[in-house]
């Protein structure tokens, strides 16, 4: 769970300031009981302290499903690949070996390509048709910087995006 919301960390911060936020004006409530204050300034407070505990909640919930479509996107991988895998026991030997002459292909080409292994894994990830937020989340990255890798793809393969770069590897199959 730590790992998790080390991803996160402007929820980390928005969680944390409004916990600050919420034990300040708890115990200015209490000192202001204790002090005699006014019935409008204890209101006032006390609903500054419920927004900003309906603010926690919300943040914390938000939180708490992002790390859940995490673990969904990871089992639904887990689950492709075992998927993959029966499937590809499957089939007959002719076509397990193409299936591995492409994936040779396609590494050899992203050597030429010169692409680092970052670039590599993510080339392959979009190949199998993965969106830039799924990849990641599958990396543990930021989607700004997946972004950024699959421009240098594109930039080094000579390849205008997404789907021009996908076609490349399939065109002459079809």
């Amino acid at each position: 769970m730590k790992s998790h919301l080390r991803r996160f960390p402007e929820h980390l911060l928005l969680l944390t300031l409004l916990i600050v936020i919420i034990l300040a004006s708890g115990s200015d409530i209490v000192l202001d009981l204790g002090h005699g204050a006014d019935r409008m300034h204890i209101l006032q407070e006390v609903a500054i302290t419920l927004l900003a505990i309906v603010a926690l909640i919300w943040v914390a919930y938000s939180l708490y499903q992002k790390i859940q479509e995490i673990h969904a996107l990871r089992a639904s991988l887990v689950a492709q690949h075992q998927a993959s895998a029966d499937h590809g026991a499957a089939i007959n030997r002719q076509l397990a070996g193409a299936r591995h002459e492409l994936a040779q292909e396609i590494e050899r080409q992203f050597q030429r390509w010169d692409l680092s292994p970052s670039e590599r894994e993510i080339g392959k990830l979009l190949i199998k048709g993965l969106s830039l937020k799924e990849i990641a989340l599958l990396r543990e990255t930021t989607e700004k910087t997946v972004r950024q890798q699959a421009s240098s793809i594109y930039q080094k393969s000579g390849l205008n995006g997404r789907h021009v770069f996908s076609a490349w590897f399939i065109e002459d199959l079809l």
